[in-house]
């Protein structure tokens, strides 16, 4: 199994690199992990505490899980993925049923901050665009699609992301053996993950 780690700032494009990578390759033979299904369960919090939480921190991630779940589907063994609800802060009690796949693709921003999952990436990408460009789409996408107000994703970029970003995300651009400026005509490194990945799957 080939395990691709793709990570990279918030609305960095990600998800699009995900898609672009995705679009050529048989359905069958590639599957995705994203790390915001692995934020850790906060039952025992109020919906209030839960708000608080620093969601751009790596403490955030329940990586013991996603490691053991690679391991699990490197061993040719099904998985139950965590459904992380943004909405209420908190996982969902359903999960997707995740079969092992010849290529794995885990995305997410603190993706390359652990150091075990590191070792389990047969190929590291980094996402990388222009700070202005992350917080519009930031903006766009939580007011959509997650019910926040502009006040309040502004303070959290501002208060969290931001700092976050500087502290976590950007230093682990350094162990990337691909980084991938945001750009839509940039179809050369995309090309060289999906080279690396026909390669394998062949």
């Amino acid at each position: 199994m080939l395990i691709i780690g793709i990570a990279g700032g918030t609305g960095s494009g990600k998800t699009t690199v995900v898609h672009q990578i995705m679009n050529e390759l048989p359905e069958a033979e590639v599957g995705i992990i994203s790390q915001d299904s692995y934020y850790k369960a906060t039952h025992n919090l109020s919906f209030d505490e839960r708000a608080l939480i620093n969601f751009d921190h790596p403490r955030a991630i329940d990586f013991e899980l996603l490691v053991s779940h690679l391991k699990d589907l490197k061993e040719g063994k099904t998985i139950e993925q965590p459904i992380y609800s943004f909405v209420t802060h908190n996982r969902t009690d359903d999960t997707i049923v995740t079969h092992p796949r010849k290529v794995m693709i885990v995305e997410g921003i603190l993706i390359l901050t652990n150091p075990e999952l590191r070792e389990m990436f047969d190929v590291k990408v980094f996402v990388h665009a222009d700070s202005d460009e992350r917080l519009i789409r930031r903006v766009k996408r939580d007011i959509a699609e997650r019910g926040r107000d502009m006040e309040e994703v502004l303070n959290r970029y501002q208060n969290t992301l931001k700092p976050m970003h500087q502290q976590f995300i950007e230093p682990t651009k350094a162990f990337a053996d691909i980084i991938i400026p945001n750009d839509k005509h940039n179809t050369v490194a995309i090309d060289v993950v999906r080279a690396v990945i026909n390669q394998r799957i062949a």
